[in-house]
């Protein structure tokens, strides 16, 4: 499914990406934004969201419910990710990973009772997550024009693309039982929870350290895209010719 509140995903972003960079308006054409104008007043339409809404249930969640009980919500939620992750193993010809997803999976909804427990990794089986936007990276799809749209973030082409095509690879979207509908809804809305009350914290300091939140946003979200699609290996693409 596509996730609510796309600007949580650049808390998660945030979280794993570590440093900022801002840049200004004039370099706009530069930084491959042409919309610059509209993206940044849906940012700040998706800022106040989170501010009035998603920051406070996530404070509130943090606060009444134990850690224990939300790394349990957290690992089932990512558990449910999976199948989209190997789907997006496969088509990247990634056959390591995907036996890792695969072992994560089978383990983790067995083992750990639906997802609970991350038996996987005190396994020693590593995590990572991949989606259809980074398998188009992979085979060399440009990321079009920057865009924010509302409720979801940054989400420019490829990726919004990606989006839509992994709610196909989700078997949770062909699942039909009593109470399905209402699966749904609670897993959209404990994913806008959790992502953001898991970065809490991280999100206020690059808000408060930023010179332009917007800019910080953008180089964010496409340095973490960019070593996403390369998984983490460095960047070589600028390299000089010897």
């Amino acid at each position: 499914m596509v996730r609510p509140f796309s600007f949580l995903s650049v808390i998660a972003i945030c979280a794993m990406a570590g440093a900022c960079t801002t840049t200004n308006n004039a370099e706009s054409l530069a930084q491959n934004d042409p919309y610059e104008p509209t993206n940044r007043a849906i940012f700040d339409m998706n800022l106040s969201l989170d501010k009035y809404f998603a920051k406070p249930i996530a404070e509130v969640y943090n606060t009444v419910v134990p850690e224990p009980a939300r790394d349990g919500v957290h690992n089932m939620l990512t558990n449910m990710d999976l199948p989209v992750t190997f789907a997006n193993d496969v088509l990247q010809g990634e056959p390591l990973r995907a036996t890792q997803t695969l072992g994560r999976m089978t383990i983790n909804s067995t083992l750990g009772i639906g997802g609970l427990f991350d038996m996987a990794t005190h396994m020693g089986i590593p995590d990572h997550t991949e989606d259809f936007g980074q398998t188009l990276g992979v085979y060399g799809a440009g990321e079009g024009p920057f865009l924010v749209v509302p409720l979801i973030g940054p989400a420019p082409p490829r990726d919004l693309g990606g989006k839509v095509v992994d709610i196909f690879f989700d078997p949770f979207t062909y699942a039909r039982f009593d109470g399905y509908k209402t699966l749904g809804y609670t897993r959209a809305a404990m994913d806008l929870v959790d992502v953001r009350a898991r970065n809490i914290d991280t999100l206020e300091q690059i808000e408060r350290t930023s010179v332009d939140f917007y800019a910080t946003q953008r180089s964010l979200y496409r340095q973490y895209r960019n070593s996403e699609i390369r998984n983490g290996k460095p960047d070589t693409s600028d390299l000089p010719e010897l």
